[in-house]
């Protein structure tokens, strides 16, 4: 007999790896689901609905294409708010037709808001700083600023109290190196400072994280190359 609970069942289930088109994944922790689907074939970005499973409140990780796809998951007990990681136009197609349709909330890092607005005609209502809370219900999410591919990208940390840390990076880290900084070295020193500073150095090897784009990560795995990352320059 499967002695093992639906939250377990689940959590072994899950390994994060969807495809436009696709189905998508969800991750079961006691204070928190996350579910992961990936849109648009060409630049197969991923985007994460978070809900509360005591409230029921659900917050969006990048409304990135696809709005029928992204509102038909969100389905009839809405929306709080959307959280845009950056500004780069890929992360926020559907931004504007996900708000009217749910009157969600729309937070975007400080640096990058006006940027969002100006790309997508919809009005940041909070700026959010490194440190913040972002609230899904009774789950509180930290925001993690990480400058250098884009000045206001951010990441989002839930430190399950039950298990391991979550990080949802948008485009600063990958499995394999950090975000794209196109060249620039100033923007490549940030970013590779920001990231061993406040995401290896603050948070443990078993921290799970969920990029913008491809498969999962475990910092673990990634922390024995940042010397070699820093020395490619990407």
């Amino acid at each position: 007999m499967d002695e093992k609970t639906g939250t377990e069942r689940a959590e072994q289930e899950y390994d994060g790896k969807v495809a436009p088109g696709g189905p998508a994944q969800t991750r079961e922790l006691p204070g928190l689901l996350i579910t992961k689907v990936a849109v648009d074939p060409k630049m197969s970005n991923n985007c994460y609905l978070l809900r509360c499973p005591r409230t029921g409140e659900q917050v969006l990780v990048d409304a990135a294409a696809e709005p029928e796809r992204l509102l038909e998951l969100v389905g009839p007990d809405g929306l709080a708010k959307v959280v845009t990681t950056h500004q780069h136009w890929d992360h926020h197609r559907a931004l504007a037709e996900v708000v009217e349709a749910t009157g969600a909330e729309v937070l975007v890092g400080g640096p990058d808001a006006d940027a969002v607005t100006e790309q997508t005609g919809v009005t940041v209502d909070r700026r959010l700083a490194h440190g913040d809370e972002v609230r899904v219900g009774e789950a509180v999410l930290r925001v993690v600023a990480v400058a250098g591919h884009t000045p206001g990208s951010v990441c989002l940390r839930y430190d399950d109290p039950d298990g391991h840390s979550h990080l949802f990076t948008g485009d600063s880290l990958f499995p394999g190196g950090v975000g794209n900084t196109f060249g620039d070295a100033d923007a490549f020193a940030q970013l590779i400072g920001d990231v061993e500073e406040k995401i290896f150095a603050a948070m443990p090897d078993t921290t799970w994280f969920y990029p913008g784009h491809g498969d999962d990560g475990r910092l673990g795995e990634e922390r024995p190359h940042l010397d070699e990352w820093r020395a490619r320059g990407w």
